[in-house]
């Protein structure tokens, strides 16, 4: 599919340039460390700024969160010191000297009680986090210590040095017990696997290399950037390594094969120097040498994060016609406007009392008509998020809202087994068609028929003029749950409860010669979903149609061939909806899921 990039999100905007980053234990916050040397706290929902700490002369290094998430510890270069904070008050807990070069690592032991530094007067020093004082100075290495970290059980401890080694120290004891060998240049960065067996390193030899932290043998080397890599990090799963490069790419790496899972790439260029995994793993936070910071999705491979700004399911979504936003519908009450660039939500509608089932954009881009359970359609003005109309009619909950190609007509689908046409100018009711239970509406492109689908499988096309349905299409045997057409009318797609597409023949396509249903209507039937499918959409040539399931995938079928091109897998979780756009050639997608989830592609 053409236009697919792997995305990223430059949240943060700031005056001094991004030089380190954090998440927080619990992920709602991180810290970003600056190189005017004060360290932010943003909040992972709204991106807001909560906090910021003022103390460092110049570059932080570093920054990591205690494992109770209640202080954070900080490393710079020019100042030489490691700060301690208290993440409540903002206030400086203790200023840790005695190193006499830069300090460029920092990191907590898993109980909270001791913070270890790496500097490139080549030693380690551990401190006490409590009292301050520095509790043992680990030394062996014969050039600057650039990088440390704790095992996860907090009796050893790692340290990575320009002299091309890595360190193992017994905590107790500050005994060196190996010594590992394998890189030809500066090891830039080291960090323990989440059960503490391995080891991953970053070298400016441009390798990663997993290491068995017990025996301190080599495991993988994993080849493939072309420049220094600066920063690794292991997934909180264990499974994956994500490395960060002078080369402008990260690299996902299968733990188990050492093989490359995925890259990406900055199109803005910059080097990578840092790297951080959300705790849930489905995100990582980058900074790049222009100083941004910017969110990647870790598991789906081929996405860009748009926001997880809902706090439930995302139950509808749409792209504009101009493609700048992206229109959201939720569980809880609300409906977003995203910026397709930014991924900031740019406004917020409020006004329904009930999970926001459909929403859907007039052809002008310049209303939105929404569909709830509370049982009322409400039309909003795109520019200023004004209701204009609520439209009340419906006996039960409102699931689909159409706009005609026109846009002077809404259509309503309910469980009150109507569908309610109204005028969008006046808010006046125009038609009302019956049928039992109707989940799915769409208008064909021409305006002069409407698709229907039911909780009773069928399918019902109406003739807009008379209001009668002139075919009723069988062959699902489970909720209808979506129905929409091809951009010519030729077809007509539906998804099912029943884990099938069917791919319905309106106009004697040759290509549907050979298949045939219950209803004497050709139809193609594409299988490959193990769930419900929840979502469908065709390209803007008709040729490939994207399905969403609660199988947690998304599927790209070929329309003509019922081939399955591709298969997008690990979402977080089950994938309510799924929109297309085109636009300058390129073919984008937009995915919601129950966790509130919005991923741009």
């Amino acid at each position: 599919m053409t236009g697919v990039q792997f995305g990223e999100l430059p949240y943060l905007a700031e005056d001094s340039k991004i030089r380190s980053c954090a998440y927080s234990p619990d992920g709602k916050s991180i810290a970003v460390g600056f190189f005017n040397g004060s360290i932010s706290v943003y909040s992972t929902l709204s991106w807001e700024k909560i906090l910021t700490l003022r103390g460092h002369d110049y570059s932080v290094q570093r920054v990591t969160y205690s494992p109770t998430g209640d202080k954070i510890a900080s490393s710079s270069r020019i100042d030489r010191t490691v700060r301690i904070w208290d993440v409540d008050t903002g206030s400086q807990l203790h200023v840790l000297s005695g190193h006499t070069g830069y300090v460029r690592g920092v990191a907590y032991s898993p109980q909270g009680d001791l913070v270890a530094s790496g500097s490139d007067d080549r030693t380690v020093r551990m401190w006490d986090v409590i009292s301050g004082a520095c509790y043992k100075v680990l030394s062996g290495h014969t050039a600057g210590v650039t990088g440390i970290a704790y095992s996860p059980s907090g009796y050893q401890v790692a340290s990575c040095s320009s002299d091309t080694t890595i360190r193992l120290w017994d905590v107790e004891t500050g005994k060196c017990n190996h010594i590992l060998s394998g890189h030809s240049k500066i090891v830039a960065d080291v960090e323990y696997s989440p059960h503490g067996d391995q080891i991953a390193s970053a070298s400016s030899d441009m390798t990663v290399r997993l290491w068995d932290a017990k025996t301190g043998v080599s495991l993988h080397i994993m080849n493939g950037h072309t420049d220094i890599v600066l920063t690794v990090a292991f997934s909180p799963q264990g499974d994956q390594v994500t490395s960060g490069s002078w080369d402008s790419t990260l690299r996902f790496w299968d733990v188990e094969t050492g093989s490359c899972r995925h890259i990406s790439t900055n199109d803005k260029g910059g080097l990578v120097l840092d790297v951080s995994y959300s705790p849930n793993g489905d995100t990582v936070a980058s900074v790049y040498g222009d100083g941004t910071l910017r969110l990647w999705n870790a598991l789906t491979g081929a996405s860009r994060h748009v926001g997880n700004g809902h706090s439930t399911a995302v139950q509808s979504i749409r792209y504009s016609p101009k493609g700048d936003f992206i229109v959201s519908g939720n569980e809880d009450n609300t409906i977003h406007l995203r910026d397709i660039q930014t991924g900031m939500c740019r406004r917020t509608l409020r006004g329904h009392t009930g999970a926001v089932l459909s929403v859907d954009c007039s052809p002008h881009g310049n209303l939105i008509a929404s569909g709830c359970g509370d049982k009322s359609v409400r039309l909003w003005k795109m520019d200023s998020g004004e209701c204009q109309h609520i439209l009340f009619g419906h006996a039960d909950c409102v699931n689909s809202v159409a706009f005609s190609p026109e846009g002077d007509v809404i259509a309503s689908a309910s469980s009150d087994n109507t569908v309610r046409l109204w005028d969008v100018l006046t808010g006046d009711r125009r038609k009302i068609l019956s049928s039992y239970c109707i989940m799915t509406i769409a208008f064909s492109p021409d305006g002069k028929q409407i698709a229907t689908g039911s909780k009773d499988c069928t399918i019902g096309l109406w003739d807009i003029e008379s209001g009668e349905c002139s075919k009723m299409l069988k062959g699902h045997i489970d909720c209808v749950r979506k129905v929409v057409y091809s951009p010519l009318r030729k077809r007509l797609a539906s998804a099912s409860n029943d884990r099938t597409i069917r791919l319905w023949d309106l106009e004697g396509d040759p290509i549907y010669r050979y298949f045939k249903t219950t209803s004497d209507h050709r139809c193609l039937i594409l299988t490959g979903h193990t769930d419900q499918v929840c979502g469908i959409t065709y390209s803007a040539s008709g040729r490939l149609l994207a399905s969403s399931s609660l199988d947690k995938t998304v599927r790209l079928w070929d329309t003509s061939s019922e081939e399955c091109r591709a298969v997008v897998k690990h979402f977080p979780d089950y994938v309510n909806c799924v929109a297309w756009f085109a636009s300058s050639g390129a073919d984008y997608l937009v995915t919601g899921c129950r966790d509130g989830t919005v991923l741009n592609w």
